[in-house]
């Protein structure tokens, strides 16, 4: 592992070359360019904000803030699993022609989504000044908060990148299966309306324990519940390193089957 490791680190100016190309091509011939990552959050939170809170009355308090909240922790997750799943099988001309670590690919689009997260970020704060909402000393907890998410959200984006090179169906069912996952995980509701006798099999889903703690620091400005995170890092632990030496160990013969 701490080879593996080494390895990737010896490729650092190539993992941030594709780092930069991927934010420059995304949104290449684009009118608004940049701008989408401004107002793509703001479009989910009026949306939402519409349906829920207007239409169904629901009774959260500073519901947009909440809301926002949670979808800039899953919008990571769900940006970069969109694109690191088909990361190596659009990648196929550079991974046959040159050496380099694979797992460079799919971390490419791990860090190119904290670029979109950083920005919703900002709109998040300024929504937060609009309602008067201040920031705490608590607030600086998003920092690891946000490490513990970029992990989980590499370990499932090496398992989908390796699996996608044999079963092209992955990237095909990929925006239903976000879209089932996104209502498993409490973005447009509280953990707390999760019946108790299913919140440990719940809380399994690390995105639980994620935007929970992301919620206690900021709008809460608590330390956050320590169990549902606790339970996030804890299977992070255990799943990172596996789906990492599943994915070094499909490396192989990803070259033949692409």
């Amino acid at each position: 592992m701490a080879g593996h490791l080494a390895d990737i680190w010896s490729y650092r100016e190539l993992l941030a070359n594709l780092v930069r190309k991927e934010l420059k091509v995304k949104y290449k011939n684009s009118v608004l360019g940049f701008l989408w990552s401004l107002l793509n959050p703001i479009s989910q939170v009026i949306v939402f904000t519409v349906v829920f809170q207007i239409v169904l009355k629901n009774t959260i308090p500073f519901f947009p803030i909440f809301l926002l909240s949670g979808m800039l922790a899953w919008n990571l997750f769900a940006l970069s699993l969109a694109g690191a799943t088909g990361s190596i099988t659009g990648n196929h001309q550079l991974v046959n022609k040159v050496y380099f670590p694979r797992e460079i690919l799919p971390l490419t689009y791990v860090i190119a989504a904290l670029f979109d997260f950083a920005i919703g970020f900002g709109v998040l704060l300024a929504l937060m000044g609009w309602y008067h909402f201040p920031l705490t000393v608590h607030a600086w907890a998003i920092v690891p908060i946000v490490g513990i998410l970029c992990a989980w959200t590499l370990a499932v984006s090496l398992f989908l990148a390796a699996v996608q090179v044999r079963i092209r169906d992955i990237g095909i069912a990929l925006p239903v299966l976000l879209q089932v996952l996104m209502f498993a995980s409490p973005i447009i509701y509280p953990l707390t309306v999760v019946p108790a006798a299913w919140r440990e099999w719940y809380l399994l889903n690390p995105m639980a324990g994620i935007v929970s703690a992301f919620r206690d620091v900021l709008l809460h400005q608590r330390i956050a519940d320590p169990h549902p995170l606790t339970v996030a890092c804890a299977v992070t632990v255990v799943v990172l390193p596996a789906m990492f030496l599943f994915f070094k160990r499909a490396e192989a013969t990803m070259a033949d089957l692409i």
